[in-house]
């Protein structure tokens, strides 16, 4: 089964066929078992959950673009690229540790950064900073949930993680176990 392509550039893949697949058999089945209240409850829902998320992905993808158009691709290669060594892994670890957010900015961010020529162990380094050592969710989360102590004691072992992955993530570059290259059908890197 190959992608779709429609008019305007959207790419419609086969992960979109199957979440889409999954989602109508699962509406369908919510239908059929639950009955129409339970059908429009979630119906609602669905709405309610788009509203929520729509200005935060909007954002993340503006961000994204933005910094495609705003940022040169040999800055973000010379700060972030594969050349950058330590200096862009601390970088990309001390950005994903502030950046606030969930995926939705995050990712976009994330991509862009990726299109602007941002190497591949970096990126791996952000990801695992923003997930590992967040101060957002230390702050917002940790702390009141689980208390100061755990939550420091938490966050201090967790520091050199994003370097460690990084690192780890540079070395499977290096010893080609892993590529990653240009794809020329949707212009994004594979």
């Amino acid at each position: 089964m190959s992608d779709t392509k429609s008019k305007a550039g959207f790419r419609f893949t086969r992960t979109d066929m199957v979440f889409t697949g999954l989602a109508l058999v699962s509406g369908l089945a919510c239908l059929v078992v639950a009955g129409q209240d339970a059908f429009m409850r979630a119906v609602a829902g669905l709405v309610e959950l788009a509203l929520m998320v729509l200005p935060q992905l909007a954002a993340g993808l503006l961000i994204g673009g933005l910094i495609q158009h705003l940022v040169s691709r040999e800055s973000i290669a010379r700060v972030l690229g594969s050349q950058s060594g330590w200096r862009g892994l601390v970088l990309a670890s001390g950005i994903g540790m502030v950046c606030p957010g969930g995926p939705f900015t995050s990712f976009p961010l994330v991509h862009a950064l990726w299109l602007a020529g941002a190497d591949a162990s970096v990126l791996v380094s952000f990801l695992t900073a923003w997930t590992v050592i967040g101060l957002n969710r230390l702050l917002v989360w940790e702390i009141p949930f689980m208390g100061t102590d755990f939550a420091v004691l938490r966050f201090i072992v967790s520091l050199p993680l994003p370097l460690l992955s990084g690192l780890i993530a540079r070395w499977l570059l290096a010893k080609s176990i892993m590529r990653f290259e240009p794809s020329s059908q949707n212009g994004a890197r594979s």
